[in-house]
This record gives C-alpha cells, sequence and structure tokens, in this order.
C-alpha cells in the first residue's frame, strides 16, 4: 500500500508513455511524501466511461501511519492533481481512504 487508482475516460486514455510518466510521478509521491516502500506502491488505470462530474477520478487506499497526517495528505494530494493535470490534461476528483494494519488482510 498505497494503491493508486485513476479511472480515465475511455475516449481521453493516454498513449502507453504518458501513462509512464505518470507512473513514476505517482510512484515519487508515493515513496517521497507518503514514505511508501517502492515495492508497496501500486499505480492502475481504469477506463471509464464518464457520466457526470468530473473528467478523471483518483482514489487512494493506504495505511494509516502516524506520519500521514492531514497536511501531508495535503501536500500529496496537491501533487498527484499536477501530475494528473500535467500529463493527461484533465482535473480529477481525488479521494484518499487511509486504512488501519488491523483492517488491512493482504496476499501477494
Amino acid at each position: 500500500m498505497p494503491n493508486v487508482t485513476i479511472y480515465i475516460p475511455a475516449d481521453k486514455m493516454p498513449p502507453d508513455e504518458t501513462l509512464a510518466a505518470l507512473t513514476e510521478q505517482c510512484t515519487e509521491l508515493c515513496t517521497d511524501i507518503l514514505r511508501a516502500a517502492l515495492l508497496n506502491v501500486h499505480t492502475i488505470y481504469v477506463a471509464a466511461r464518464h457520466g457526470r462530474g468530473h473528467p478523471a477520478f483518483a482514489e487512494i487506499q493506504y495505511r494509516l501511519e502516524p506520519f500521514r497526517t492531514p497536511p501531508v495528505m495535503e501536500r500529496f494530494m496537491e501533487g498527484l492533481d499536477g501530475a494528473i493535470k500535467g500529463n493527461i490534461g484533465l482535473t480529477a476528483r481525488i479521494r484518499c481512504f487511509g486504512y488501519a494494519a488491523s483492517n488491512i488482510h493482504t496476499r501477494n
């Protein structure tokens, strides 16, 4: 953890090179700001059929840690917002969901 999922309208899905650059920026945000271990960072892109609201949606699931304070999360979201706008030109609704370690059961 963290898991970064970005939903992008299918007709606005950028090329692989653009997604690779965005993935690198998301990884840096997760490892630098959220202090996540590189092996625990997952980023996926989902082609979506846009219905209503912001043209993109980013959902971040992460493990709660004492150092992931509201100001840290705000800095992370600001960086993610800039990375999404800079790479795919869309404004994303960003939602972060923190989970206590005791509520996370994992495999692989």
